[in-house]
C-alpha cells in the first residue's frame, strides 16, 4: 500500500508538471476544445436520429421524410469530420511545439550542468532521454491526445443520450464501468513498473552503443570486438525482456476490456429485446441503444488503451524531469558581476579541493602567476595538475581557500565572462562536423573570414588549409576526420588565437604528434604565448625550460617551484625528472 501511494503521488506530480507545458498555449486551447465538442456532438446525435427514423419514418413508410433526415445526418457527420480534422491539426500543432520546448529544455539543461555531472553520467543515456524518452511521450500524448479528447467528450454525450432514452438500459450498460475502472487501475500499476524498466534498459543500451561506436578502432586493435558483441547482446536481451513484459501487460489488458464490452452488449441486447417484445420499448429505441452501446465502449477502449500507453510516457517523463531537476552545482552567484577585461594575474590562496568529500586532490596550494608569465605544471599523473586548471576555469569550486584573477574571486563573477577570457589547447582537441572555418570560429562565432584566416596564419595552419579541396569551406567529419592529430592541433591553436584570451591553458599540447608537425606547433604556441598569462601542463620537460615558473606537483601539493635553472641547481625532484628524461632521450 505504501508503494502504491508513493507511485500515485509520483504519477500525479509528473503529470501535473507536464501539464504546465500547456500554459503558453492557453489562448489556443479553447478553440481546440470547441472543435472537440462539435465533433463529439455530431457523433452523439446520430444514433438518436436513427432510432427516431426507424419508429417514425421507416415503420410509418414516410420515405420523403427519411430522405430529408439522411441529408440532415450527412450534414451533421460532415460537420463532425471537419471539426475532428480541425481539432487534430490544432492539438497536434500544440503538442509538437510543446515537445519541441521539452527537448530544448533538456538540451539547455545538459549544456548548463557542471563538469562533475558528466564525470558520473553516460552520454548515451543522456541522448536516450532527449530522443527515445521524448519520442515515447510524443507517441503516447502527441499522437493520441487529440483523439482522446474527442472520445472523452463523445463519451459524455453518449451517456447523456442513453439516459435520456431509457434509464434502466443506461444503468445496465454502466454496470461494467466500475469493473473497467478497477481493471484499468490494476493494469496501470503493473504497466508503470514494466515501462519504467524499458526506459532504463534502452538508456543503458544507448550508452553502450555510443561508447562502442566511438571506440571501434580500439576494439579492433585489441581484438575485443567479440566481447563487445556479447556485452551488447546481453544488454539487448535485457531490453527485449523488459519490452516483452511490458507488451504482456497490454496483451492481458485489452482482451479484458473487450470481454467487458461484449458482456455489456449482450446484457443490453437481452434486456432491450425483452422490453421491445413486451412493448415497454420501441424497435427504434432499442436500435439507438445498441448503437450507443457500441459507441459507448469504443471511447472507453481507446481511453483505456491510452491509459496503458501513458504509463510508458510517464516513465519517460520521470527520467526527463529527474534530469531537469539535477542541481546546477556551479550556478552564478545571485549578485555575480561581469568580469571586466583582465590583465591576467592568477592567485591560489590556500586552495584545497577534492572530487569527493573523503579524498583531497589538492592540499593548501598557494601560487601567484603575474600577468604575462608562463607557469609550467609538471609531475606524475594524478598529482593534481589538471585539477589546478579546472579550478581556474571554475569547472569545479574549491573546497577551501580561493582562486582569484586580478584580485576577483572566480566564484563572484559570471562563468561566461570568466571563460570568455581564457583559451584552451588540449592534448586531444575535439573538432566538430562542419567546415574548417566553423571549427576555428568555434569560440568566436561572429568572426569575419579575414579574422579567421589571420588566426590560421598565426597558428601555422593557413597553408595547409589552402591545399584542402574547398579551403576554409572544406567539410570535416566527426571529430575532425580526416585531419591528422597534428593538423587538428594546429586548428585548435587557431581557435585559441581567434578568441584572443588573456589567460591561456596548454594541456600536453605537443604530445602525440610527429616531429615535423611539432616544430610548427611549437612555433605557433610561442606566438600565442606572447603577452599572455599561460599555464602549461607538460610531461616532456624540454618544452618548459623557458617557463617563468615551474611548479612540481606531487600528491596534491607544490613540492618545488622556480625557474628551470633554479630547479636544476637545486638538484631536487625536478632535476631528477629532467635527468631521467634526457637520459631516456
Amino acid at each position: 500500500m505504501m508503494q502504491a501511494g508513493t507511485d500515485a503521488k509520483l504519477k500525479a506530480s509528473t503529470l501535473s508538471r507536464f501539464l504546465q507545458y500547456f500554459l503558453p498555449y492557453r489562448d489556443e486551447l479553447p478553440v481546440a476544445f470547441l472543435l472537440v465538442l462539435l465533433g463529439a456532438s455530431s457523433l452523439s446525435i446520430g444514433p438518436l436520429l436513427i432510432g427516431w427514423a426507424i419508429d417514425h419514418l421507416i415503420l410509418q413508410g414516410n420515405w420523403p421524410g427519411l430522405v430529408q433526415l439522411l441529408i440532415f445526418l450527412a450534414l451533421i457527420y460532415g460537420l463532425g469530420v471537419w471539426a475532428t480534422r480541425g481539432q487534430i491539426l490544432r492539438m497536434g500543432s500544440i503538442m509538437q511545439r510543446l515537445l519541441g520546448q521539452l527537448r530544448e529544455d533538456i538540451f539547455t539543461k545538459i549544456q548548463s550542468l557542471p563538469v562533475s555531472f558528466f564525470d558520473r553520467s553516460e552520454a548515451g543515456d543522456l541522448m536516450s532521454r532527449l530522443i527515445n524518452d521524448v519520442n515515447t511521450v510524443n507517441q503516447a500524448f502527441g499522437l493520441t491526445i487529440p483523439q482522446m479528447l474527442g472520445q472523452t467528450f463523445s463519451l459524455v454525450g453518449i451517456i447523456i443520450a442513453m439516459f435520456s432514452i431509457n434509464v434502466p438500459l443506461a444503468l445496465l450498460s454502466n454496470l461494467v464501468v466500475p469493473l473497467m475502472v478497477f481493471t484499468t487501475g490494476f493494469f496501470s500499476r503493473w504497466a508503470r513498473q514494466r515501462f519504467r524498466v524499458t526506459r532504463e534498459t534502452i538508456g543503458e543500451l544507448s550508452a553502450k552503443l555510443e561508447e562502442d561506436i566511438g571506440s571501434v578502432r580500439e576494439a579492433q586493435a585489441f581484438n575485443r570486438t567479440q566481447l563487445n558483441i556479447e556485452e551488447f547482446d546481453s544488454l539487448n536481451a535485457a531490453n527485449r525482456r523488459a519490452n516483452v513484459q511490458a507488451v504482456a501487460v497490454t496483451a492481458a489488458f485489452l482482451p479484458s476490456i473487450d470481454f467487458l464490452n461484449t458482456l455489456a452488449t449482450a446484457g443490453v441486447m437481452a434486456y432491450g429485446g425483452y422490453l421491445a417484445v413486451t412493448g415497454a420499448a420501441t424497435v427504434g429505441m432499442v436500435t439507438s441503444f445498441l448503437l450507443y452501446v457500441q459507441q459507448f465502449f469504443r471511447p472507453i477502449q481507446i481511453l483505456s488503451q491510452f491509459y496503458t500507453q501513458a504509463q510508458s510516457a510517464l516513465a519517460g517523463l520521470d527520467r526527463i524531469f529527474f534530469l531537469l531537476d539535477e542541481p546546477a552545482q556551479l550556478q552564478d552567484a545571485p549578485n555575480a558581476w561581469e568580469m571586466p577585461p583582465i590583465q591576467g594575474e592568477v592567485r591560489f590562496e590556500n586552495v584545497s579541493f577534492g572530487y569527493t568529500p573523503n579524498q583531497r586532490v589538492l592540499n593548501d596550494v598557494n601560487l601567484i602567476a603575474e600577468p604575462g608569465q608562463m607557469i609550467a605544471l609538471v609531475g606524475p599523473t594524478g598529482a593534481g595538475k589538471s585539477t589546478i586548471i579546472n579550478l581556474i576555469l571554475r569547472f569545479y569550486d574549491v573546497t577551501d581557500g580561493a582562486v582569484k584573477i586580478d584580485g576577483l574571486d572566480v566564484r563572484r563573477v559570471t562563468q561566461a565572462s570568466l571563460r570568455r577570457q581564457i583559451g584552451i589547447v588540449l592534448q586531444d582537441n575535439l573538432l566538430f562536423s562542419g567546415t574548417v572555418a566553423e571549427n576555428i570560429a568555434f569560440g568566436a562565432s561572429h568572426a569575419s573570414h579575414a579574422e579567421i584566416e589571420a588566426a590560421a596564419q598565426a597558428a601555422n595552419v593557413h597553408e595547409f588549409i589552402t591545399t584542402l579541396p574547398q579551403g576554409y569551406s572544406t567539410q570535416l567529419g566527426e571529430r575532425g576526420a580526416p585531419l591528422s592529430q597534428g593538423q587538428r592541433q594546429l586548428v585548435s591553436i587557431a581557435r585559441a588565437v581567434l578568441v584572443n584570451p588573456r589567460i591561456l591553458v596548454l594541456d600536453e599540447a605537443t604530445s602525440s604528434i610527429d616531429t615535423r608537425t611539432e616544430a610548427l606547433v611549437q612555433e605557433a604556441i610561442a606566438r600565442l604565448l606572447q603577452n599572455r598569462t599561460s599555464f602549461v601542463i607538460a610531461h616532456r620537460l624540454s618544452t618548459v625550460t623557458q617557463a617563468d615558473q615551474v611548479l612540481v606537483i606531487q600528491q596534491g601539493q607544490i613540492a618545488e617551484r622556480g625557474t628551470h635553472a633554479e630547479l636544476m641547481a637545486r638538484q631536487g625532484v625536478y632535476a631528477n625528472l629532467y635527468a631521467l628524461q634526457m637520459g631516456a632521450d
